[in-house]
């Protein structure tokens, strides 16, 4: 049957928040028996938009993370649960807010941190994937019907589509080692878990510093080439995807005119190697 999944695309996420602040209208002292009780006003976040940056002035890179509880298909809290956490057959999973109270070991099974302990009722709590509204006739929950930018969409499909359109849209899940298979999924999540490196090409050919455009940048590890890019019309250039603390690697820059340079560097995170001025060709 069809199963209900999010997908998130970071690259489209300008952390307004306006996601958190629906879901805290739904649910803060609102109770919806048989689906969650009423959420705290502070302290909880079902769904937390995480910040993370990479690089250095003057080539930095924002992006916001939206989370949530996963709805995952092999879920721990569910196993922890006991009969207190339900997977239902359209993939959401529920916290049972009467059965699961006293039982903090649910919270602390989830790997994600998303199931939150609400000291107060004594009991653990989630993102519900608002389905009280979708059993009501609505077509996605809240987060994704005021999301802006369109960051966030909900998709309810059969597996195998979901499967195909995640391989369609290179589409990843959270922590995949966990093995507790997420229905949430996220495009281009490389700008949260890998990184880039950048530099500014300039030439004083003419006597000046002049920013070269268009020229080609190849990054080398082992004497092997991994990726190739050009410079834009600022001189910059970034080449991303490349993985923390990868170690050594060298940049050939060769544009027209000019003599080849040739930069080595090791890569711990996100690095801008400032400005490299290429010499005019002397032949």
């Amino acid at each position: 049957m069809n199963k209900w999944n999010l997908i998130v695309d970071v690259a489209r996420c300008n952390g307004c928040f306006n996601c958190f602040v629906a879901c805290k209208d739904e649910h803060v002292g609102n109770d919806f028996p048989g689906y969650a009780a009423a959420q705290p006003l502070h302290g909880h976040r079902w769904i937390d938009i995480r910040t993370v940056e990479r690089g250095q002035t003057p080539m930095v890179d924002v992006t916001f993370l939206p989370t949530m509880c996963n709805h995952c298909d092999d879920a721990p809290c569910v196993r922890a649960g006991t009969g207190a956490v339900t997977k239902r057959e359209d993939g959401i999973v529920l916290i049972d807010p009467v059965k699961a109270r006293g039982r903090r070991e649910i919270a602390d099974a989830c790997p994600y941190g998303a199931v939150v302990w609400n000291e107060e009722k004594r009991l653990a709590q989630k993102c519900t994937f608002c389905a009280h509204l979708l059993d009501a006739g609505w077509k996605e929950p809240r987060c994704a019907q005021v999301c802006a930018t369109g960051a966030i969409r909900a998709v309810k499909l059969e597996d195998g589509q979901m499967q195909r359109l995640a391989e369609s849209e290179s589409l990843e899940v959270l922590h995949p080692q966990y093995g507790t298979r997420p229905r949430v999924y996220y495009r281009n999540l490389h700008r949260t878990n890998t990184c880039f490196v950048g530099a500014t090409i300039v030439s004083r050919a003419s006597g000046a510093s002049e920013c070269v455009r268009g020229a080609k940048v190849t990054l080398s590890r082992d004497d092997r080439p991994v990726a190739e890019t050009e410079t834009d019309g600022f001189g910059e250039f970034k080449i991303d995807r490349l993985a923390p603390g990868s170690g050594g690697y060298s940049l050939e820059i060769a544009a027209e005119g000019h003599e080849r340079a040739l930069k080595r560097f090791d890569l711990a995170s996100s690095t801008y190697l400032g400005t490299i001025e290429l010499a005019p060709d002397a032949r």
